[in-house]
Order: structure tokens, then sequence, then C-alpha cells
């Protein structure tokens, strides 16, 4: 039963993200053979504030 984590900043329209866990669940079967029922994709989003890359928030 695979699950798979997508962290990624807030901002994707609902569209995208169904695709998202569309194209990530067929990835996951494609290679690893398990059942599509089986694989569960979460997304988890962040706030820019709350993320940081180069000592700098993204926000500031």
């Amino acid at each position: 039963m695979p699950i798979i984590t997508v962290q990624m900043l807030e901002g994707r329209t609902d569209d995208q993200k169904k695709a998202l866990v569309e194209r990530v669940t067929d990835a996951v079967t494609d290679t690893t053979g398990a059942r599509k029922e089986a694989v569960t994709v979460v997304i988890e989003e962040m706030a820019k504030q709350h993320y940081g890359v180069a000592g700098k928030r993204l926000v500031d």
C-alpha cells in the first residue's frame, strides 16, 4: 500500500491538484505494479511564509 506525500507551496487550483493525484498514482502503479486502489496520495500545502530558501522566506 504505497502512501505518497507531496509537499508544495499553496496556490495550486483544484484542477491542478486533481491532475497531480492522477499522474502520481499512475506513476506509482506503472513502476511498482501496485493496484490503483492501493495507492494513497497526500498533498500537504505550505504557506510561503512557512518556507525558506537560501536563508530567506519566500515572502521576504
